[in-house]
């Protein structure tokens, strides 16, 4: 069985880019092959323009990554982590980049603190600064938010964003698929080892996904025929799905035509959810 089976893309600079797919899809092999923890048995990865085998340790400087498992040395306080994984990559002295950091992931008040002491949201916290120590151009967060309070979550976006805005490339795998739709500007959609689907976020919540609308009549039918899907009804309250918005103005007129009126009228956009759900199988 293959983990990846001809997986294909490229992440431009300066992204905010999404990898999402189900459990088992080959996400997390994927970005072990990026960080060289994974040698695939044919095909080639890069980060900004190193081999990962044949320039391995120029494109692991390039790299930040945070992963999803909770792997810390029991033995030292958060301060001294952070050294230490900064002289993984000949760093010394950046001791105000690591206070600008700590601050950041509100470590700071526990930056003497041993990490065996600390909780598993705080650990991950440092997971997440340990990547950033040496400033990569790049930073992969597999899973980041994984079992973290949303004060945290929200300080950690904060903190990527701006990042981001600075000219970081921002690699993401989530299953919170409202923080892939709030910041990725292109997804890619794994499924058993290959891309399902590859666009802007835009254009994937255009494509794959509809339009749905709730609408309460003045009465309880529609016309015949009727350019929309009823996924639900109660009553005169009808639940439609259109395959986007540009249907929405026939709906209307053929509801015009028919004389029928319309008492209370809400459409919720497409999200990312039934993307995700269409692509990789999970539904009808």
């Amino acid at each position: 069985m293959r983990a990846l089976a001809g997986v294909s893309l490229a992440i431009g600079q300066g992204e905010f880019f999404g990898l999402l797919g189900p459990n088992g899809a080959g996400k997390t092999t994927l970005i072990n092959v990026i960080a060289g923890l994974a040698r695939p048995d044919s095909g080639a990865a890069s980060v900004m323009g190193a081999n990962v085998v044949e320039d391995y340790r120029r494109a692991r400087r390039m790299l930040g990554v945070v992963p999803q498992e909770l792997v810390f040395d029991p033995f030292f306080t958060v301060r001294e982590t952070l050294r230490i994984q900064s002289g993984y990559f000949g760093i010394r002295g950046n001791d105000a980049w690591i206070d600008e950091v700590m601050h950041h992931l509100d470590l700071t008040a526990k930056a003497n603190a041993n990490m065996r002491a600390l909780s598993g949201g705080m650990k991950r916290r440092v997971l997440v600064a340990q990547a950033l120590v040496h400033k990569p151009p790049v930073i992969v967060l597999d899973e980041p938010t994984a079992g973290v309070d949303v004060e945290l979550r929200q300080g950690l976006w904060q903190f990527v964003r701006r990042l981001n805005r600075e000219g970081h490339t921002i690699v993401l795998t989530t299953h919170y698929l409202e923080e892939a739709e709030l910041h990725c500007n292109r997804i890619a959609m794994l499924k058993a080892g290959r891309v399902a689907a590859l666009d802007s976020t835009r254009n994937l919540l255009e494509t794959f996904s509809g339009l749905q609308l709730r609408v309460r009549l003045d009465a309880e039918r529609l016309p015949e025929p009727f350019p929309a899907q009823v996924v639900a009804r109660d009553g005169p309250l009808f639940t439609l799905r259109l395959p986007s918005a540009r249907e929405l103005e026939a709906v209307l007129a053929r509801l015009r035509e028919s004389a029928i009126g319309i008492v209370e009228l809400e459409v919720q956009p497409p999200d990312l959810e039934e993307v995700f759900l269409r692509l990789t199988g999970r539904q009808s």
